[in-house]
Parts: structure tokens; sequence; C-alpha cells
């Protein structure tokens, strides 16, 4: 299995962390890159992470569902 997906979602964690330091209008745009590069870490990953993630957000929905 390739984790080439780690590479756009630490990039994007480590903008996100940028991002909620600053209080310029370059937050917005480090914002803007961290939502783009989790997509794509989402998109890049291997069916079985995305699986994994697919039933833990339908456990977590459930839960609070009810």
């Amino acid at each position: 299995m390739h984790f080439s997906f780690l590479i756009p979602l630490c990039t994007g964690l480590v903008t996100g962390y940028v991002a909620k330091k600053c209080n310029d209008e370059i937050a917005y745009l480090t914002g803007l890159f961290t939502v783009i590069s989790l997509i794509l870490s989402l998109v890049l990953a291997p069916w079985q992470f995305q699986l994994v993630l697919l039933i833990l957000v339908l456990v977590s929905t459930n839960r609070f569902l009810h």
C-alpha cells in the first residue's frame, strides 16, 4: 500500500495550524489550501482506508441521530 496520500494530508494539517495562528488575510488562503489538500488526500487514499473512514462516519452519524 502506498502512503503517498499522507503527503497532502500532512501539508493540509500544517497549513491549518498556520491558518489558526494567523489573523491576516493569508489565513483565508491557507484555510482554502487546507480544504483542497484534505480532499486530495481522501481521493488518493487506498480503498481500504476509504472504507474504514466510511464505516466510522456511518457509525458516528447513526449514534448522533438516536
